[in-house]
């Protein structure tokens, strides 16, 4: 077995995001000539460019063989775009810390990867709004074919399940514990930056199967840069978990 390997990292990314929200409202009227049905349908949208809250992360690796485990810490700390009056956000409003482990199977002489990164968030209450999310867990399994040495595709998945329900929320929604699936494809790119492996990796996920939790369609692109790995057992970055609240 390999000596470990630690890493640390800080995250940072800037996009866009968009929501909407549809609803229909229907009712009777009550005049001194009757009733009067009416209905009104309204929506409001919202799109935001803006930074992301920064994700340090720590990680530490071994690996034997085909086997390569990872065990990591990473958290959140809450300076991005976020306004609890918007529809749209960059950044979560609240800290929160999240820690686990994860388990890559690269073969070099075939090009198969299978990789598979579970953990536990704990969120802080957002002082915004004095809500708390429950404590969480996630699993992201992704698997590859390496095409060249260089260039990969695969599937991915990921889980997300409350294993507490959230506090702060009106006691007539009841206990809200929120879960959803996604699945789809990915492409990776590897390529050298001086004596380091730089990385271009591709995802897109469909959402499914969701509960008290939004749902719809994802993309990620990822760059990073890491020390580059021995020739004989080079596998790709293994999988950083998400922040999902």
């Amino acid at each position: 077995m390999d000596r470990g390997q630690a890493a640390v990292a800080l995250a940072e990314a800037y996009g866009r995001t968009s929501s909407s929200v549809g609803g229909t409202l229907s009712g009777t009227l009550a005049t001194p000539l009757g009733s009067i049905p009416f209905m009104r349908s309204d929506s409001i949208s919202d799109t935001l460019w803006g930074f992301s809250d920064l994700v340090p992360f720590f990680s530490l690796r071994w690996n034997a063989g085909v086997n390569n485990f990872m065990t990591y810490v990473t958290g959140d700390v809450p300076v991005g775009a976020y306004d609890s009056t918007r529809l749209s956000n960059m950044g979560i409003g609240h800290g929160a810390i999240d820690g686990g482990g994860g388990y890559t199977y690269f073969n070099p002489q075939t090009g198969h990867e299978f990789s598979a990164v579970g953990g536990f968030t704990y969120n802080f209450v957002n002082p915004a709004t004095n809500y708390q999310n429950g404590v969480d867990f996630h699993l992201d399994m992704a698997a590859s074919q390496f095409l060249s040495k260089q260039l990969f595709i695969g599937p991915v998945a990921y889980i997300y399940n409350q294993l507490s329900a959230d506090r702060g929320s009106a006691p007539i929604l009841g206990p809200i514990e929120s879960r959803v699936f996604g699945v789809g494809p990915q492409i990776g790119y590897l390529f050298p930056v001086g004596t380091m492996q730089g990385a271009l990796n591709l995802k897109a996920y469909f959402e499914f199967d969701s509960h008290d939790r939004a749902s719809g369609f994802n993309t990620w692109l990822t760059f990073s840069i890491s020390p580059a790995a021995p020739s004989a057992a080079a596998p790709p970055p293994s999988r950083a978990p998400m922040i999902y609240k």
